[in-house]
């Protein structure tokens, strides 16, 4: 990634450049890079799993978010535009712009962002209180990483694969087959080595 800015901007000057730009871009610590689009296979999927999401949560005063919504982590000093991120916490009603206190978020990652969303963009999100489970979704086969947070703060991994009979984000009291995840998403294929 290459930082767009000479010199590095405040949250706030961050905030309006994006109120004026047609493309988005994340902020890392004052640094502000460029958002590259998105796949058919990876809006597919990233629009099924909000679909899915959107209805489970529907009457319980939480809210899905889909692409275009920030999450703040303050404790970083970034911005990202997660994939899916979900948020019933009151106090993030107080801002139409971003989110500070999700309950999950959703990446779906490609091969230019997977090290990232595994790596540092993991990092970051993990100091976010709120956050009891990040997802990681593979656009080259059906799989999909849950990291839960344990009472003790720790993160637990479990995979779900096409073999898997069912996906839950206990997070949301959600389960679904891993296959309506995947439903209509023409998967790319894996690159040779």
């Amino acid at each position: 990634m290459v930082a767009l800015s000479q010199s590095p901007l405040t949250p706030d000057e961050y905030l309006q450049l994006e109120t004026e730009s047609v493309t988005k871009h994340e902020y890392l610590n004052g640094d502000v890079y460029a958002m590259a689009g998105a796949s058919d296979v990876h809006v597919t999927i990233a629009g099924n799993i909000f679909a899915l999401l959107r209805n489970h949560v529907r009457g319980s005063g939480c809210r899905v978010y889909i692409a275009d919504m920030k999450a703040r982590i303050e404790a970083r000093n970034c911005f990202y535009y997660p994939d899916v991120m979900v948020t019933g916490d009151e106090r993030d009603r107080e801002n139409s712009t971003f989110k500070r206190f999700p309950k999950l978020i959703v990446e779906v990652f490609s091969d230019s962002t997977e090290s990232f969303d595994r790596g540092d963009k993991f990092t970051d999100y993990q100091t976010l209180d709120t956050l009891d489970e990040y997802v990681i979704i593979n656009t080259r086969h059906q799989r999909v990483e849950c990291f839960r947070r344990t009472p003790d703060n720790l993160w637990l991994l479990q995979t779900y694969t096409a073999e898997s009979d069912q996906l839950e984000l206990q997070s949301l009291g959600f389960t679904d087959a891993i296959g309506a995840l995947y439903e209509d998403a023409e998967l790319e294929p894996t690159p040779t080595p």
